[in-house]
């Protein structure tokens, strides 16, 4: 188990190249149009404390759910402003925020002189509230940056997490725009940039990392990968299922929406059920912010975060019409049977000489044949409906959604709705698979590609 810990530590500590509450047990298997049903607030409503006719800052930071909510809307501008800075009122939007029906709800009824005050005064929490528009947090969120950044008196630590995020914004000309959809300045920082309309997307593709990730070390790479994804969509647009088929109506989310655990908490999945309370959470509000209009959802998720995602959707609390896993170290969830996701729409990628993928080293593998999910064959090679292009094979833990790569051509077409143009391989275990071979745990991991920033 040391060893396979090792392994984790080493192959999961670079980027892709390119998220503490108990979860429910497993559900049985719903289809992907079932829409997340609204969890019932778990607070008292506190009674609120006036001062001079107005709503008390204190009461603000003690309520919860509808409450909450009502008591900012009561705030004048400077208490607003006192509230967005209180960490009791931010730790409330931020980890246990009304559920997004009742947000959406909420901010509908506001008019529209409340809702620029709000945003103007307190942009930090409507910046991070589920079923607040997606253009709305944007903005927040862009405002909360800014101001973060010029602020002299902050730490060099807090300074480089704000930087990144500013330079995730960053797009070369005729890329599409990018939405900052969720922004947690606390601690190491946490965030979401969204490739692409989340309001209007037809398919959304939510990108969940693994182990090792931050906001500081990897948001900024993370985000590149998650355009490159967009891009190889778009492209694919006209084989779509569904879709608009022009490229316009993909939106993918670089999620770096949970703290993703390190050498100290490496054998624990505390984070993972933290994480898979969140990654629900995001869902619900893209669930309600597009109620009438449901996009098709994917959900892509490597390493660590393969794990929480399994777990997200193992809960009965979200779905999604795919799930893709990546070097994926298991969980418990035993099949495919039992996750929330529509039917033959789970796939698996190994890459040749990833030494996590397999490992089981957290449950079930989800690449076994007893799981019932595609694993995809990511030999490489030409690919007829690419006009003859070639794609090689990925290599190791890291080069799954790399440009060029089979596997982010497959992650692409089951993004788009064509997961039936995926290929599927030989089972683990079989002979005759050219594209994967098991999992072995020697020193080399860390090979001199994986030590190079990303393409």
């Amino acid at each position: 188990m040391l060893l396979i810990a090792a392994a984790l530590l080493t192959a999961s500590m670079h980027s892709l190249g390119v998220i503490e509450a108990p979860v429910a047990p497993p559900s049985a298997a719903t289809t992907a149009t079932v829409t997340v049903a609204l969890v019932s607030e778990r607070h008292a409503v506190p009674q609120p404390v006036m001062t001079g006719g107005q709503i008390d800052v204190d009461a603000v930071a003690t309520a919860h759910g509808r409450a909450f909510l009502d008591d900012l809307r009561a705030l004048g501008a400077g208490d607003l402003r006192r509230a967005a800075d209180d960490r009791r009122v931010v730790a409330t939007a931020q980890d246990d925020p009304p559920a997004a029906a009742v947000v959406a709800q909420w901010w509908a009824g506001l008019d529209a002189g409340e809702q620029d005050t709000l945003l103007a005064h307190a942009p930090s929490i409507v910046g991070n509230l589920e079923g607040v528009p997606y253009a709305v947090r944007d903005r927040a969120n862009r405002s909360t940056l800014a101001s973060g950044l010029a602020d002299h008196d902050t730490t060099a630590a807090h300074a480089a997490m704000l930087g990144q995020v500013r330079d995730s914004l960053r797009r070369e000309p005729g890329d599409p725009q990018r939405f900052l959809v969720t922004l947690d300045t606390r601690a190491a920082g946490r965030a979401a940039i969204s490739i692409g309309d989340l309001d209007t997307a037809a398919d959304v593709t939510v990108i969940v990392p693994g182990m090792f990730f931050t906001v500081t070390g990897q948001m900024a790479d993370f985000t590149n990968t998650a355009n490159d994804l967009a891009s190889e969509q778009a492209t694919l647009a006209p084989l779509a299922a569904g879709g608009s088929g022009d490229g316009s109506g993909v939106a993918v989310v670089a999620w770096m929406g949970y703290r993703t655990p390190d050498l100290s908490n490496i054998m624990s999945l505390s984070l993972a059920d933290t994480g898979a309370q969140r990654l629900e959470r995001t869902v619900d509000g893209l669930r309600q912010i597009r109620d009438g209009d449901q996009p098709r959802l994917n959900i892509v998720a490597h390493s660590y975060g393969s794990t929480m995602a399994l777990m997200a959707l193992a809960s009965g609390r979200m779905s999604a019409d795919t799930l893709t896993v990546l070097g994926s170290p298991g969980s418990d969830v035993r099949s495919s049977a039992e996750l929330a996701v529509a039917s033959d729409e789970v796939f698996v990628g190994v890459a040749h000489s990833d030494p996590i993928a397999g490992s089981g080293y957290y449950g079930t593998d989800p690449g076994g044949a007893s799981f019932g999910a595609t694993v995809m064959d990511l030999a490489g090679g030409a690919d007829a409906l690419a006009a003859g292009d070639l794609f090689r094979r990925p290599v190791g833990h890291n080069d799954y959604l790399k440009p060029g790569t089979a596997s982010l051509h497959d992650v692409a077409l089951i993004g788009v709705g064509r997961g039936d143009l995926v290929r599927e391989q030989v089972r683990r275990g079989s002979t005759g698979g050219d594209g994967v071979v098991g999992a072995s745990i020697d020193m080399y991991l860390v090979r001199p590609q994986d030590l190079q920033p990303r393409d």
